[in-house]
């Protein structure tokens, strides 16, 4: 668990300095943790199945599932981890290989931190050895009494010590991006784990004795396989250019900016009242009142703003028309008849005689 605190946050200080928003490191972390422990326990009971199945099996079935017991594989951690880092990032939108490179060295020192439990529970030790730093072992775990082991824990976590701070150096003078710094991770641990599994002698893969293949042990050939394939990765990926992803894209509109929230812009009608009150009659083309109605009267009289052409054509100056005579039709008599009682449209006895006529027509309309 120590480990993993300081991956997550040595990886959150390299994700922010890349440009990444705070706590992204964190949330991939949670899936990415479950996934590699599940994935490192299955690497460990298929390599060592024999220990828990089986005639000789020194163990019960369901011990399989006690992972506090100890017994995780790291390649089984860090391929099933991984799928947990890749489904996150796909879920926010991020680039894959940029997290990798991210968490490499984080990973590293994680590593450098967990061996230490080898120590702990006195397991995954080397041969006998002479020199001083060796390590002596009890007999309730396979140990012989005055003999001192190599202690490979220690060694592959000082390894991964000095391979943190490398990535760390080469990621900063190179600009190592698009996972080169990661497939430089693989290659570093794969070859130090390559000559520290060679001192191990746990029974890796059988129950008394380790599983060989030309007098290499499983963990070794694996080591084999991902450093090539680490190597032919980075060879592949040293002309790849292009901008990766630390910053997922927004896909939800700022709700200032939502329908029916945001403010009205000046070409945008306003649902306020003032605006209508303080209108002009004459600007919007409609009728003052709000009626809706004709420029005529209900009476069929023309109002004073008529100018039409007719008009025009049938007075000269500004003399009104003579009203119409009782000969016209109803409209036109209704009319007359109301402005003399009214008094307001006397007949001028100099009006010219044309105009009567023209008003006739008019009023007849």
């Amino acid at each position: 668990m120590l480990g993993v605190i300081v991956a997550v946050w040595l990886s959150e200080r390299r994700w922010r300095a890349r440009g990444g928003q705070r706590g992204t490191i964190i949330d991939i972390a949670v899936p990415a943790v479950i996934f590699g422990l599940i994935g490192g326990r299955l690497y460990h009971v298929i390599t060592d199945w024999q220990t828990y199945f089986g005639s000789r099996a020194i163990k019960e079935p369901i011990q399989a599932l006690f992972i506090w017991e100890g017994g995780l594989g790291i390649w089984g951690a860090i391929a099933l981890g991984g799928v947990g880092v890749w489904w996150a990032a796909r879920r926010r939108g991020l680039s894959m290989t940029a997290l990798a490179d991210t968490i490499a060295p984080g990973i590293a020192f994680a590593q450098a931190i967990g061996r230490w439990g080898n120590w702990f529970n006195q397991e995954l030790y080397g041969s006998p050895t002479t020199l001083p730093w060796g390590l002596e072992i009890d007999v309730d775990h396979g140990g012989e009494p005055g003999v001192l082991y190599h202690p490979t824990f220690l060694y592959e976590s000082l390894w991964d010590v000095a391979l943190g701070f490398v990535l760390i150096f080469l990621g900063r003078r190179l600009a190592l991006h698009h996972g080169r710094l990661f497939a430089l991770y693989v290659a570093g641990y794969t070859l130090g784990r390559f000559w520290i599994e060679g001192l191990r002698i746990d029974p890796v893969g059988g129950v008394d004795h380790a599983v060989t293949l030309l007098g290499l042990r499983l963990n070794q050939w694996t080591s084999i396989v991902l450093f090539v394939g680490a190597l032919v990765y980075f060879w592949a990926t040293r002309n790849k250019t292009g901008e990766e992803i630390v910053v997922p894209p927004s896909a939800d509109p700022d709700p200032a900016h939502s329908t029916g929230q945001a403010d009205p812009g000046p070409d945008e009608p306003s649902d306020t009242p003032e605006k209508g009150a303080a209108e002009e009659p004459g600007e919007s083309g409609a009728d003052p009142a709000g009626s809706g109605t004709d420029t005529k009267t209900d009476t069929g009289a023309e109002t004073a703003a008529d100018t039409g052409p007719e008009t025009k054509a049938g007075a000269t100056d500004d003399t009104p028309a003579a009203p119409a005579s009782p000969a016209g039709d109803n409209t036109g008599d209704t009319g007359g008849e109301a402005r003399d009682d009214d008094g307001e449209r006397a007949e001028e006895p100099g009006a010219e005689p044309d105009a009567e006529p023209v008003t006739k027509e008019k009023n007849s309309r």
